[in-house]
């Protein structure tokens, strides 16, 4: 016998239209699940790019400054066997700027630090002792390269500027035992005396704090 429930054209077209609506349902969760799966692969595959261009970038940034560190600098000159004692009096140096000997007890901030004026070369010998690369400059350097040299110091620890009128060269770069003059703030010999000498291998005393002397 045929229910009155199945021969009801309504009822029938209830289900129809229920059916359909399910049918319609299931597709939009299969593209869903599709569109999900899709882009996590190419999420993946990205990241599996990204990262190995980031890890390929840094292993070269790491040879890069691997190869500015042991690179011998051009027009460099070089010091040795520089006295380290302390003393309380002015000190006359074989060099100006000064790049090592005896200086005073307490040394020159250092850390990022900028002075607008002249500092005492025997706090800054003391600031070099502890790894710190000396930027100075007279009044015939250019603006843009003071400005720019000034920019690169605020940004690195162990790393100090000053005017200096009475040295030979508009911009001279030191670190203990170690001094190059470059020929504005864009010449590559700049990044290769920082990373080469803050705190670098020529430090007599690597550690040693930047902070808590002289602020001027």
């Amino acid at each position: 016998m045929t229910s009155t429930k199945d021969q009801n054209p309504a009822s029938a077209a209830r289900r129809a239209k229920l059916e359909e609506a399910r049918r319609k349902e299931r597709g939009r969760e299969r593209r869903a699940r599709i569109i999900a799966i899709s882009a996590a692969v190419v999420v993946v595959a990205a990241l599996a790019v990204g990262g190995g261009y980031l890890m390929t970038r840094a292993n070269d940034q790491d040879k890069a400054e691997a190869k500015a560190k042991t690179d011998a600098i051009v027009g460099e000159r070089s010091w040795d066997k520089l006295t380290q004692n302390h003393v309380e009096t002015p000190v006359t140096y074989p060099m100006n700027p000064p790049v090592g000997g005896d200086h005073n007890p307490v040394w020159m901030n250092c850390d990022a630090d900028v002075y607008t004026e002249a500092i005492p070369k025997e706090n800054a010998v003391h600031s070099m002792e502890h790894g710190a690369v000396w930027v100075t400059y007279n009044s015939k350097a250019a603006d843009a390269d003071v400005k720019a040299l000034a920019e690169r110091v605020e940004a690195t620890p162990y790393s100090l500027m000053s005017p200096l009128e009475d040295q030979a060269d508009p911009l001279i770069l030191s670190a203990w035992g170690k001094q190059v003059t470059v020929t504005s703030a864009s010449d590559p010999r700049v990044a290769q005396f920082f990373t080469k000498y803050v705190q670098g291998a020529q430090t007599p005393e690597p550690g040693a704090a930047c902070t808590g002397g002289i602020e001027k």
